[in-house]
């Protein structure tokens, strides 16, 4: 394994904004399962049957050379381990234009692995006039709390920095008292809600904790749920549908 030296995108929309009346966002943390002929069945139907304007994949794998199949969307990849010839990392999906793309790796490594965190971070324009920021996020884990805060507050810096409406989803891996008490001080401090989802049970837990959320801010959310997938990964994804 190697530190990744390539962050690849395919930027198709450039010019196209978001829809503010229709915004669907699905958030999934998918095992390095998305090259699998199942989890491309799976992710095909649930974007029938739940309309998606952006995309947030965690643990997402694909082809150095050949990138995701994703036909139609523009994505962009923020990876944290790289391999002769794959990736893995976190993807942001959108049929939308990405005005601007900054991809961060986490300071610390994971014990375990002695691997880094990705997040991803993108800006896209609104039909509305405004721009919308999404931070796509799998939060570093096997590590003291110390740092898990650090890597927290790095993102809270560059959150800062934006007026106007953001999304900031993935796995928070917040399975214990002090860092799910982070997370409440950091969401309080961005003006952040969170997505509450229906058929919750069917979110990623562990300790009797969830580990994956979508917060938002400067948006009207009109549903949200979990989507029960077993059979593709050991997370399912999460769904919500905002307007401006």
């Amino acid at each position: 394994m190697l530190r990744p030296r390539i962050a690849p995108h395919q930027l198709v929309h450039q010019g196209q904004p978001l829809d503010d009346n229709e915004l669907g966002v699905m958030c999934w943390n998918t095992q390095k399962l998305t090259m699998s002929t199942e989890f491309q069945v799976c992710l095909k139907a649930l974007l029938k049957q739940f309309p998606t304007a952006l995309l947030l994949l965690q643990e997402a794998k694909l082809s150095v050379q050949q990138g995701l199949p994703l036909d139609g969307w523009s994505y962009a990849v923020s990876p944290n381990i790289q391999t002769q010839s794959h990736l893995f990392g976190v993807l942001t999906a959108g049929q939308c234009a990405f005005d601007d793309i900054t991809t961060v790796l986490s300071q610390g490594r994971e014990l375990t692995f002695a691997t880094h965190k990705s997040q991803i971070i993108t800006l896209h324009p609104l039909s509305g006039g405004d721009t919308l920021l999404v931070a796509n996020i799998h939060a570093i884990n096997f590590v003291r709390h110390g740092q898990f805060h650090q890597e927290i507050a790095i993102l809270r810096q560059v959150l800062l920095q934006h007026k106007g409406p953001l999304i900031v989803a993935g796995d928070f891996n917040v399975w214990s008292r002090s860092r799910r008490l982070y997370l409440a001080q950091f969401c309080r401090a961005m003006g952040l809600k969170r997505a509450v989802m229906e058929d919750s049970q069917f979110i990623k837990m562990y300790r009797k904790q969830p580990l994956d959320f979508i917060f938002y801010r400067e948006l009207k959310l009109h549903s949200a749920l979990a989507i029960n997938t077993p059979t593709v990964s050991d997370h399912n994804p999460i769904y919500a549908q905002f307007t401006r």
